[in-house]
């Protein structure tokens, strides 16, 4: 369950480190973003000399939260962190080259197939 204000950690190689969501795509009544989501936010802390530097505004879609998130199957899959992988501008095709951790598999269903061949671990 993220929501604006919400500190997320980037686990790709765009230079972000923590991000922090000040809006979610998808229409005015849509209060929180989930695994699959898109989100705009601002770029909190950055390494320096790489592609996003601190202050920039990134769209980047949530790939790890730690509320519950209710698969189609019935189960439910939570993790320890809450994760974002930045996007290209106006498309679903991540900025970076490589993705660290594991992703959901419900990424490759909602049109992420890209983040999901990167991904080395698909759980």
């Amino acid at each position: 369950m993220i929501q604006p204000r919400t500190k997320l950690k980037v686990i790709d190689n765009t230079g972000a480190k923590i991000i922090q969501c000040f809006n979610i795509l998808g229409g005015t009544r849509h209060r929180y973003a989930q695994i699959g989501d898109i989100i705009v936010a601002a770029v909190k802390e950055a390494e320096p000399r790489r592609m996003v530097k601190k202050h920039d505004i990134v769209r980047a879609v949530v790939v790890r939260q730690k509320k519950n998130f209710r698969r189609r199957d019935g189960s439910y899959i939570k993790f320890d962190d809450n994760a974002a992988i930045i996007l290209e501008e106006k498309s679903r095709e991540p900025k970076g080259g490589r993705i660290l951790g594991p992703v959901p598999r419900e990424l490759k269903e909602k049109g992420f197939e890209k983040i999901a061949s990167l991904a080395r671990e698909i759980v």
